[in-house]
């Protein structure tokens, strides 16, 4: 890798925070936190916290890691320059060593404090993405975000594993969720800043395919999505109050990718569907992992009257 050339300036707690992407930070940490919170074990509250605290320190220094690696790229993207190794508020090195610290901090503290199968589970989230996804899939392959998806979807399944210290067809029904998410979530944010990956060498899907195959595949996967989100009903692993949800939910998901897999985007267009999916998609991850908690909670309480 190449280092950036900029004028050096200090660096505050506030360029560290921006190292572990927090946006990204808070949907990894509210999925992890519903699947601790959804699993059918109770752990102790201090135990829990710290098994969420870890998560999101993993979360953390994995994108530490990758901002590392990926400080050139981002250089020279419009929607990256403002971070704080390409604008030259901090030293590659510095990140580097802070994603490692962050990143084995967050392995040792889960393995002592909460147990092992957990952390194994979390170190495997960490090398998935800061070196499966971005050093091998992100430069290599337009199906990066598809493998890659992976790497987001370990959260719950953490969290799951931390209440239960054991692996059953729920957290991973809820790890293929976020998994078949993923694409059309990140692919309907790369249609409308493709040229940004273009510009860096990225091979996202609608800078090698087309656009028309990117917009195909969002509804693929927006359709594969309906089973799976409303499988831990259809195994008993939810109540009606999740899988009522799920279907809603779902189907708004497909409802906004259709409009975004049969049209054409022409000269100066704003991809006001682009934009609206993706945000939607957001919400859409927030609320299904929501209603999951909220159903793990009501239903005993509907049963009991």
């Amino acid at each position: 890798m190449t280092a950036v050339t900029a004028t050096q300036l200090p660096s505050d707690w506030r360029d560290f925070f921006a190292l572990t992407k927090p946006r990204v930070m808070s949907l990894v940490v509210f999925t992890g936190l519903c699947g601790l919170l959804a699993a059918p074990e109770r752990i102790h509250p201090v135990i829990g916290f710290t098994a969420i605290l870890c998560i999101a320190l993993g979360a953390g220094g994995a994108a530490t890691l990758n901002q590392w690696w990926e400080s050139d790229l981002d250089a020279g993207m419009k929607r990256t320059q403002g971070r704080p190794i390409p604008a030259g508020r901090m030293r590659r090195s510095d990140a580097l060593v802070f994603g490692l610290l962050l990143s084995a901090m967050s392995v040792m503290t889960m393995g002592l404090a909460v147990h092992w199968l957990a952390a194994s589970i979390l170190l495997i989230s960490i090398i998935y993405y800061a070196v499966v996804y971005t050093i091998w899939l992100k430069p290599r392959t337009p199906q990066n975000i598809v493998i890659g998806g992976g790497a987001g979807a370990f959260p719950p399944l953490i969290g799951w594993v931390a209440a239960t210290g054991d692996i059953t067809a729920m957290p991973v029904l809820l790890f293929a969720i976020i998994f078949f998410w993923t694409p059309p979530h990140f692919w309907a944010l790369a249609l409308f800043v493709q040229t940004d990956y273009a510009k860096v060498g990225i091979p996202m899907m609608p800078v090698v395919r087309g656009q028309a195959s990117t917009r195909r595949q969002i509804l693929i996967y927006a359709l594969l999505l309906l089973p799976l989100a409303v499988a831990p009903w259809w195994i008993n692993g939810t109540g009606a109050i999740y899988g009522i949800s799920a279907i809603v939910l779902t189907l708004a998901f497909v409802a906004l990718s259709i409009p975004v897999a049969f049209r054409h985007s022409g000269e100066g267009d704003k991809m006001a569907q682009e934009k609206r999916l993706f945000f939607f998609s957001i919400v859409y991850l927030f609320a299904l992992f929501a209603m999951l908690v909220v159903d793990r909670f009501a239903t005993p309480l509907m049963e009991q009257s």
